[in-house]
């Protein structure tokens, strides 16, 4: 096989009036391949296929069923065709499907990511666009399972945006998310918009739930709903959820609270984020001074009353941590599983047991202060049992301690062996068998006795 190089120079060879053999004996060819590679015969760069392709026959089954199925695995493709007598691997027939193009563009998808956008028109202070991350891992300290959500509310106008973390997706953690964002932005735009969340609207026919109508209505809020396969309606707020994802949660440190993430995430809002540069008809600004101009409504001055409830675990020292503060419980709680219920706009949370009983109120400390809000009750009980408990139970054994056997064990083991001696002398000594020889005498007697 030759490359384009030689090619090139054997054509140009030609044209200067060389034989086939000169350029054969120059280039060190056969003549015949130097004849084939003059008359076209034969393309530079492509080896002709020693034998028959393996691969052919089943090339226009392949075709057919990529054509119908764009997104075809090709291990469900490979499952196929070894039932019709294919023998390659599964690495072959995906090289095979590249190198001859065989897998269509699928134009159902490609209308979605290809086609052409509009440019919608988002005025100042009109809309504000809701959206639910969830982020995966989050530190194990938090007890928060496998996954975090992060609610992230952004000015469709200016694209100011803030997020608020929170261990569920629960309506209530909704609601309290969007007060708090809300007043993060510095005020209520005319229309929220949100896609198709069940604790929203109902997600098939995209009509708004009675309970949601309540906190729209608190808020003086319209509520738009995304049409279905329209994601690129909220775009703003999709490119928030990559910011955060990508430069906020993909460096957060292991060791922060939940309470450290939300700061830190505020934080990151406001130097980061809050300081684009955006080109506006005045000329040059940033994301903050354009949201500043935008025309905001004030929130209420209290939030929708919700309920919002968090299972916690109480400590051995009787204490329930939440929202960066511990708050005492009885002591007979330790290691319990309890739940915290917080009223939206009171000062105050409950403690309460599975059976549903409230044990402990406390007023609410603020998020991240580190306070330790306890009960004179709740002290004085804990100093009671743990002082009880320290006398009852005495020293604890260290592990290398000598221990003997006691009297009861040696008593134990004394009656083990003597029960042990009698067992093996009783199973050594020979038996006497007595027998009765008068029961002989009748057995005999009656067999000679004639019926």
């Amino acid at each position: 096989m030759l490359t384009w190089e030689e090619d090139v120079e054997i054509h140009a060879l030609h044209k200067r009036g060389w034989t086939i053999s000169a350029i054969a004996r120059h280039t060190g060819r056969n003549r015949r391949t130097i004849r084939n590679y003059l008359n076209g015969t034969t393309t530079p760069g492509v080896r002709k296929p020693a034998g028959e392709d393996p691969f052919e026959p089943f090339v226009a089954y392949v075709t057919a069923r990529l054509t119908e199925d764009p997104h075809l695995w090709a291990r469900t493709l490979c499952d196929e065709l070894e039932n019709l007598g294919y023998t390659a691997s599964y690495q072959t027939l995906t090289r095979q499907i590249r190198r001859r193009q065989l897998r269509p563009v699928c134009q159902a998808c490609a209308c979605v990511t290809e086609r052409p956008n509009a440019m919608i028109a988002h005025p100042p202070g009109e809309e504000t666009q809701w959206d639910w991350l969830e982020l995966p891992d989050p530190p194990a300290s938090w007890g928060w399972g496998k996954t975090a959500y992060l609610l992230v509310g952004s000015l469709a106008h200016s694209g100011r945006w803030r997020g608020v973390l929170a261990p569920a997706t629960t309506q209530p953690h909704l609601i309290d998310g969007l007060d708090r964002i809300v007043r993060e932005l510095g005020g209520l735009t005319h229309t929220w918009r949100f896609d198709r969340m069940s604790t929203v609207c109902h997600p098939n026919s995209g009509k708004v739930t009675a309970s949601f109508a309540g906190a729209a209505k608190h808020y003086g809020v319209s509520v738009a709903i995304c049409p279905p396969r329209a994601g690129n309606r909220k775009g703003v707020v999709e490119k928030a959820n990559l910011t955060a994802a990508q430069r906020w949660w993909r460096t957060l440190p292991d060791e922060v609270t939940a309470e450290q993430a939300q700061t830190r995430l505020n934080e990151f809002c406001r130097l980061r984020t809050d300081t684009r540069s955006r080109t506006t008809p005045e000329g040059k600004s940033t994301v903050a001074a354009i949201a500043a101009a935008e025309p905001l409504t004030p929130p209420p001055s209290v939030p929708y009353p919700v309920t919002v409830t968090e299972t916690r675990t109480v400590s051995r020292q009787a204490l329930v941590a939440y929202r960066g503060n511990r708050y005492s419980v009885p002591p007979e709680l330790a290691a319990a599983q309890i739940t915290v219920t917080r009223r939206l706009g009171d000062e105050v949370i409950d403690i309460v047991t599975a059976s549903h009983i409230t044990v402990a109120r406390h007023r609410l400390a603020p998020d991240g202060a580190g306070a330790l809000v306890r009960d004179h009750g709740h002290v004085h009980a804990l100093d009671q049992a743990a002082m009880a408990a320290a006398a009852a139970g005495g020293r604890p054994h260290r592990r290398k301690e000598r221990i003997p056997p006691g009297p009861d064990a040696l008593s134990a083991a004394a009656a083990l062996r003597t029960n042990t001696t009698d067992r093996h002398l009783s199973s050594t000594t020979p038996r006497s068998t007595v027998v009765d020889l008068a029961a002989y005498e009748r057995a005999a007697r009656g067999r000679n006795t004639l019926a």
